[in-house]
């Protein structure tokens, strides 16, 4: 009797055991894969300039969201606020220097919440930004299950690595190498394509879902890559931006003097004068080649990972996220790099693919060699054109992924670990209704220490943030009202307008001319003087946008 019920109970526990694992296999897997300042140059965005069949190639594949913003444009507050699906004003993290667990609230990360639902997670690269913010551990072992992987050559990437017209080294700005040369005989994003691949090889027998979150580090600079994809771009087939000036009644507190690129040696020679001197054209010309050829570099590296799903036989259960931090300015407005609230800082390519619906015997994902091969276009797959956010990523993945959606997050959710302050975005519009609503708005921000450019204005520490720019995007207007901030209670001062802009995105869509008119805002001001201090700012900034807006609508009509 007691061997019969030691068969039955191992029988049990056999069958218990394996069928979590069968529901297991059920789960989709997700590779995420993030690029560093990568604007939306990219064929599937409509860049007649870029080529990034790769990347294209997944988008005709899956859908691509054209409208997509990231709450702050710099790297360490960006990656926070979409991994936590918190907005800044939430994790509290404006700079590099706070890790958002102690500083704010234990906040449950997209990683963390896969792992706690049986999912095997790893990172690779520039996912979380290195250092403090990340607890100089990326997080670890909160989101992943092993240690997060950062490339070795990476450390090279602020030393002398850039030869110069002289022969020497140089820590520059245009850094494109013969990698044979380099050390290692390699380059951090070539490293992390190697680990990734590898982590993808070592789950092909698992039971577990797997997570696998891939940061590459281009088109970041240095431009520090491969120089034969310069080839790609030739110096005489390059054009300026189309628009280069300061933008008409640009307040001076909006203004981002591109600190980090006058640091390279390079420009440096240039002696251009801070902070509104030009850098030469010549120079211009070759900044902008080197950026597309960085964002064709990283393309490959996307290539080699999509086709090692296929090839693996993953391609069929694993979901693929594409996206960056946020965007980056070259030469629009006069400025370059990030660190605004224009569209160019903080838009940027947001794409799902689902496996699913592929013709038998097709390969998803065939690798595109673009050194090799002619580039074709590539028609996008489920074009989606509503205005959405980073802080939106969270919940979308995980619905997509086969997991329960977060709730929503109060009001005031510092003391609630899981929740999203995005929406799930999964869902399109019926066949023929329109995804643009009325209600459709994006939100960013960005510090400043001054109201007027200093060398820190694009990377303030928190206790030097005077001034907060929060941001409103519509479908007609970029609306931005830089006001007061108090670095040690978190909190802004409504009624402490330190300046505005206001964009119209039919007639200016390149937001060169800022029709904010303070007297207008000050008839706002008394309108809206009186709605309770628990009304939040983003409602706060809707109600004054409604009225100004109707305003000009009305002005508009009659003219």
């Amino acid at each position: 009797m007691g061997i019969f019920v030691l068969k039955w109970f191992f029988l049990l526990v056999l069958h218990a055991s394996t069928y979590p694992a069968a529901a297991r296999r059920e789960r989709k897997n997700v590779l995420f894969i993030m690029a560093d300042d990568l604007r939306t140059s990219l064929g599937c965005y409509g860049d007649p300039v870029a080529k990034s069949p790769n990347i294209d190639q997944l988008a005709s594949r899956g859908q691509v969201f054209l409208n997509a913003f990231a709450q702050q444009a710099v790297c360490g507050p960006s990656r926070v606020s979409m991994l936590t699906s918190r907005r800044p004003d939430t994790t509290r993290l404006y700079d590099f220097n706070s890790y958002w667990r102690v500083h704010s609230g234990n906040y449950t990360t997209l990683p963390q919440y896969f792992k706690s639902q049986g999912y095997f997670t790893m990172s690779v690269g520039k996912v979380f930004h290195p250092g403090i913010a990340s607890n100089n551990t990326d997080d670890y072992p909160y989101s992943w299950s092993i240690p997060a992987y950062h490339p070795p050559s990476f450390t090279y990437e602020k030393q002398k690595m850039c030869k110069g017209e002289d022969g020497k080294l140089h820590i520059n700005l245009l850094c494109a190498v013969n990698v044979t040369e380099q050390p290692g005989g390699t380059l951090p994003d070539l490293e992390s394509t190697e680990e990734a691949l590898r982590l993808l090889k070592s789950r092909v027998n698992d039971d577990d879902p797997f997570f696998l979150a891939v940061g590459f580090h281009k088109p970041h600079i240095p431009f520090r890559i491969p120089q034969e994809y310069l080839t790609l771009y030739p110096l005489d087939q390059m054009t300026l931006a189309s628009d280069p000036d300061i933008p008409e009644r640009l307040p001076t507190v909006a203004y981002n003097p591109w600190t980090d690129v006058r640091m390279r040696e390079d420009v440096q020679k240039l002696n251009i004068s801070f902070p509104y001197g030009s850098i030469p054209k010549d120079f211009q010309l070759r900044i902008r080649q080197h950026y597309y050829a960085a964002v064709s570099y990283m393309d490959a590296q996307v290539g080699r990972l999509l086709s090692a799903l296929e090839d693996l036989g993953l391609a069929d259960n694993t979901m693929v996220v594409f996206t960056s931090d946020h965007g980056w300015s070259l030469g629009e407005h006069g400025e370059w790099a990030k660190y605004s609230n224009f569209d160019v800082a903080t838009r940027v390519p947001l794409i799902f693919f689902v496996p699913g619906g592929n013709e038998a015997g097709t390969s998803t994902f065939p690798f595109i060699d673009v050194l090799r091969e002619s580039v074709h276009s590539i028609k996008s797959g489920k074009v989606r054109s509503r205005l959405v956010e980073l802080v939106d990523v969270f919940p979308t993945v995980s619905y997509l992924a086969g997991l329960k959606v977060p709730v929503q997050c109060p009001d005031i959710s510092f003391q609630v670990e899981l929740c999203t302050e995005g929406e799930n975005r999964a869902y399109a519009a019926p066949q023929g209704q329109s995804e643009r609503t009325p209600e459709d708005v994006a939100f960013s921000q960005y510090p400043r220490p001054a109201d007027t450019p200093q060398e820190n204005s694009d990377l303030p520490d928190l206790k030097d943030i005077k001034i907060m720019g929060y941001s409103l995007r519509t479908w007609d207007y970029r609306y931005t009202l830089w006001l007061g901030f108090n670095p040690k209670t978190f909190q802004v001062n409504v009624s402490d307008v330190h300046a505005g802009e206001l964009y119209m995105s039919a007639d200016d869509p390149g937001q060169d001319k800022n029709i904010f008119n303070n007297s207008d805002y000050s008839e706002i001001m008394r309108k809206t003087a009186s709605l309770p201090q628990t009304v939040g700012l983003q409602m706060r900034m809707k109600l004054q946008f409604h009225y100004l807006t109707a305003g000009m609508k009305t002005s508009r009509g009659k003219a």
